[in-house]
């Protein structure tokens, strides 16, 4: 995707802005460069070896980072990636991210660089915006980190909430959402930057699991479906999206997948995968094999890794196979429980979707837009058993 023109300060001028040593470019980022298209890289990571690496997909280009042996589990949050080991999380700037102006998007990229590590371990949860990094641990309790320092390179700590939440705490338009358990139910919470408790709707959410930040609003993932949280002119409302029926603990949605700010989110659901779409506060179970991995976004088809090692594309409005890869992963046909130590991922941008083959060396670029047509085939040094995208 193209990043739209921004206005020039000197009568939307550019080449006059451009002659003037003053004028700062709108979305300037300094220390890093600004590209018309996304400038993604994915991370990733072998448990055993430690073995790091951050693959730019511009350039095809491979770098090696810091080893990070045993960790569980790898996040981002658009730039930066956490890899959770048992007693603290690496920080991996993955110098690539995407700033959006609503209207148009910046997209830019700088070195890949190992930040250092939070003093928190497997289990913990890190949620970001462009000002805060919150980290919750296992216990409920979160500390706050600036991101601003944080994309300089430093960990530095600014302060710890009060109180233990349920889940993570999430920033989100200038304040911080989050779930907490009083008089035997989890309710609601909105606190400001400083911690402090401002006016909130009544709203529950009984048992969370799972959230995911759209245009839309934050959604979090309860016993009855979801709920939906949004920001108007300093007013927060919620809003229960549940589900149609009764659904058994062992087949709700525990854990989203989107591309990223998409308002289409999947969730695996035993051997189907749900599908919420969060602009018409609607849920929609599509009926696949055994599930690996999945993931969609807005006009895209919903993408299953299956247990048959291929990636599977769904209608998402008639439920309906429409295509699908040939074999992808290597070694045995995988169990279809996700987020295993050996569990492949699904990463989507706007034009493409990377499927990890760990046992393979590699992984595989596919175009969703022309039948899943393998684009590209990364050879890897490593057994890539984590992966996230960052720059998107």
């Amino acid at each position: 995707m193209l990043a739209a023109g921004c206005a020039s300060p000197e009568g939307n001028d550019p080449k006059t802005a451009a002659s003037s040593p003053s004028t700062t470019p709108h979305g300037y980022v300094e220390g890093a460069k600004e590209g018309a298209e996304q400038q993604s890289r994915l991370l990733l990571n072998d448990p055993g070896s430690g073995s790091t690496r951050a693959l730019d997909l511009i350039t095809g280009k491979v770098t090696k980072t810091d080893k990070v042996t045993d960790a569980a589990h790898l996040a981002t949050d658009g730039r930066f990636g956490y890899l959770h080991a048992s007693g603290a999380t690496h920080v991996l700037d993955g110098g690539s991210w995407a700033v959006d102006h609503g209207d148009h998007v910046h997209y830019y990229r700088a070195a890949i660089r190992d930040v250092g590590q939070l003093p928190v371990g497997g289990g913990a949860l890190v949620r970001s915006d462009a000002a805060v990094t919150a980290v919750t641990d296992k216990g409920g309790r979160t500390v706050l980190y600036d991101r601003g320092t944080l994309e300089k390179g430093d960990i530095v700590r600014t302060r710890a909430l009060p109180g233990t939440y349920t889940g993570p705490v999430i920033p989100y338009e200038e304040h911080l959402l989050a779930l907490a358990d009083e008089d035997g139910t989890t309710g609601l919470t909105v606190l400001d930057r400083k911690g402090k408790r401002v006016t909130v709707p009544d709203a529950e959410c009984e048992d969370p699991k799972g959230d995911a930040v759209t245009r839309r609003g934050v959604v979090f993932g309860c016993a009855d479906g979801a709920l939906l949280v949004r920001e108007e002119n300093g007013k927060f409302t919620a809003e229960s999206i549940p589900y149609e029926k009764d659904v058994p603990d062992t087949e709700r949605a525990t854990e989203f997948r989107q591309r990223p700010g998409s308002d289409t989110l999947t969730a695996q659901a035993g051997d189907s995968v749900w599908v919420l779409d969060v602009g018409e506060r609607a849920w929609k179970r599509v009926e696949t094999g055994t599930v690996v991995a999945n993931t969609a976004g807005e006009g895209a088809p919903l993408l299953v890794l299956e247990a048959d090692g291929r990636l599977h594309g769904y209608d998402i409005g008639t439920g309906k196979e429409t295509t699908r890869t040939k074999k992808l992963l290597t070694g045995k046909p995988h169990t279809g429980k996700p987020h295993t130590r050996n569990a492949p991922v699904v990463e989507v941008d706007r034009s493409r979707a990377y499927v990890n083959d760990p046992d393979g060396k590699r992984v595989f670029e596919i175009d969703y837009n022309d039948d899943l047509r393998i684009a590209r085939t990364f050879d890897l040094d490593v057994e890539p058993v984590l992966m996230a995208e960052t720059g998107r």
